[in-house]
């Protein structure tokens, strides 16, 4: 295993045949003929999936993402034998916290570059200066410009020990880190590990509850509506996540040979995400910042890197691994935690669940706006979350 530890500079320059190419493959779609349900009871509709492909091969333009993605500081360094690749932004205020943000799946770091300015440069969106972040914005292995696994083992477990040692040799001895969806749960096990330096988290996602949720005799409203939601989810909006645990090798073929597929693939996750991005492209309708450009940016990273089957294969890992952890006790999260409930997530997790998981919550709020993507969706609220939720360990 290499011992590189060099940091490097990177920028995104895809090749204009690998453009070209996704216009052919979008026009040389097949496609089924139209649901027979009036709603995504049968999965993701037809007339949503043909005008993303419309737009997306005559009026997306993905070198405005590639320059919006340029105008940030974004560097690679090799952590346990893989290349990470992350946008490194340092605020210009005195005294700024470090904080690390993981995405989740089916988003990438294009979700988090909202929250960036909000969150560097607080005074200009309405904080102040002692709300001020060091921002680091790590891509997943397998996701977008990280390199894709070559062996077993990248769990979020393996993933929160490199973002530790991440923060370790960008220098900071004191930091938070942030997570929803996928990124809860790295967010969590780096708690649950404990690296030094590491002083808070927040999370948007109750990963326990999506298990079935807490038993209760006598649950409250809250819990009940919880518990209803994820019956839901478990019983209808699943279907990619059983494929991803079980079989993310068979779904990656046409992941990596359909941009179509791809894209109603990454769509069909929840219902309030999936009908906010129908409405943007059926409608012109955008929730916040979703809009169908950014949609777009998203779904054109994974196809661009070819990482649709890898970051499908990270389930699996995961799978794996809290298998094989099963009936063992996990170590306490001992450092302060703070959660943000959104209202177009899952479900809405109920303080008493966030409590029950984490002993040493210090911050709860639930906000009237957003949903799975609450960092894309509503970039300007996640960050005044994210400011309230770490201002007690500054």
């Amino acid at each position: 295993m290499s011992n590189d530890t060099e940091i490097r500079p990177f920028r995104v320059d895809m090749p204009d045949e690998a453009i070209a190419d996704l216009r052919q493959r979008i026009a040389a779609t097949r496609w089924p003929t139209q649901e027979l349900v009036a709603d995504r009871s049968q999965g993701v509709q037809l007339a949503t999936i043909q005008e993303l492909a419309r737009y997306w091969a005559a009026d997306y333009d993905w070198r405005r993402c590639e320059a919006r993605l340029n105008a940030l500081p974004q560097f690679t360094t090799e952590i346990d034998g893989e290349n990470i690749h992350f946008i490194h932004v340092k605020s210009d205020h005195d005294d700024a916290l470090p904080l690390i943000i993981t995405h989740g799946w089916p988003g990438s770091i294009i979700e988090m570059l909202g929250v960036v300015g909000p969150l560097t440069n607080p005074t200009a969106h309405g904080g102040s200066a002692g709300d001020a972040f060091d921002l680091v914005v790590p891509s997943i292995p397998g996701y977008g410009f990280s390199a894709e696994p070559a062996e077993l083992g990248w769990n979020v477990g393996r993933i929160a020990g490199a973002w530790a040692e991440l923060m370790r040799r960008l220098g900071y001895a004191r930091y938070v880190a942030q997570g929803g969806d996928v990124g809860a749960a790295v967010t969590d096990a780096m708690g649950r590990q404990a690296p030094a330096g590491l002083r808070g988290i927040h999370m948007n996602l109750l990963l326990a509850g999506l298990g079935g949720g807490f038993p209760s005799a006598n649950p409250s409203p809250e819990e009940r509506a919880a518990l209803d939601a994820i019956a839901v989810f478990r019983t209808s909006g699943n279907a990619y996540l059983i494929e991803q645990n079980t079989r993310p090798q068979t779904i990656g073929y046409a992941l990596l040979t359909s941009p179509v597929a791809l894209a109603a693939w990454m769509l069909d996750h929840d219902t309030d995400a999936y009908y906010k991005i129908s409405r943007a492209f059926l409608d012109k309708q955008p929730s916040g910042h979703l809009t169908r450009d950014q949609i777009l940016d998203n779904i054109t990273l994974y196809w661009l890197t070819a990482t649709g089957a890898s970051a499908a294969r990270s389930y699996w890992e995961n799978t794996q691994a809290a298998t094989a952890a099963a009936g063992k006790p996990r170590p306490e999260v001992k450092v302060p935690v703070g959660f943000t409930t959104f209202p177009g997530e899952i479900f809405r997790a109920p303080r008493s669940w966030v409590e029950e998981s984490y002993p040493t919550l210090t911050y709860f709020n639930e906000v009237d706006k957003g949903g799975h993507f609450a960092a894309w969706e509503e970039p300007e609220l996640f960050s005044t979350e994210v400011r309230a939720a770490f201002r007690p360990v500054r």
